[in-house]
Formats: C-alpha cells, structure tokens, sequence
C-alpha cells in the first residue's frame, strides 16, 4: 500500500505563487509515474502535470511556462512549483501515482484559492 499526503495550498493573489508537496510513504518501489491533477466542484478532474521516477516531465497547456513539476527521490516527495497564479488555477489539487502501470493511488487533496 502507499499514501500520499499532499500539503501547501492555500489563499494566494492573482499573480503569486505556492508550492504543493507530496509525500509519499509506504511500498513505493518499483516504476513509478507521478502526477498532479486538480478538480473545480462540478467539473472533471483535470490532469496538469505529471513525471516519471527518471524525471521526465510532461505538463498540460494550462501549466506549461507556469508551473513545475519536481521530485525528491530521497525524501519520496513530489513538488509543483506554480508562479503567476490566476484566478482560473483555483481547485482542489490532487497527488496521483501509478506504480508499475497497474496500482492507482490518490492523495486526499489540498485546496488552492486563487483570489484578491
């Protein structure tokens, strides 16, 4: 088994910045690929980005240039670094893994408000 815990939001400006973390514990080896997504009540979770334990990294659109996706393999914790936040980025972001192509894991999310 593996939990994730996700922790960093909060209420920011528009045009700041936050960082997200997740921790992961547990059975972690094996191959592994991370993920953020983020949900606004009443729509869809959202994929944004997402890195492989050989760190490549891939963003959704609405990420790219903006926010950065990151992992600390010692301390098995998972980064997103957001600058310029809009209004737009405001939702509950979740940590997501899948080891070894089979095994889903889901984070309890943390809530980002972007707001003036």
């Amino acid at each position: 088994q593996v939990q994730l815990v996700e922790s960093g939001g909060g209420l920011v400006q528009p045009g700041g910045s936050l960082r997200l973390s997740c921790a992961a514990s547990g059975s972690i080896s094996g191959i592994n690929v991370w993920s953020w997504y983020r949900q606004v009540p009443g729509k869809q979770r959202e994929w944004v980005a997402r890195i492989s334990d050989s760190g490549n990294a891939n963003y959704a659109a609405s990420a790219r240039g903006r926010f950065t996706i990151s992992r600390d393999n010692v301390k098995n914790t998972m980064y997103l670094q957001m600058i310029m936040l809009e209004p737009e980025d405001t939702a509950v972001y979740y940590c997501h893994l899948v080891k070894n192509g089979v095994h889903v894991y889901w984070g309890q999310g943390t809530q980002v408000t972007v707001s003036s």
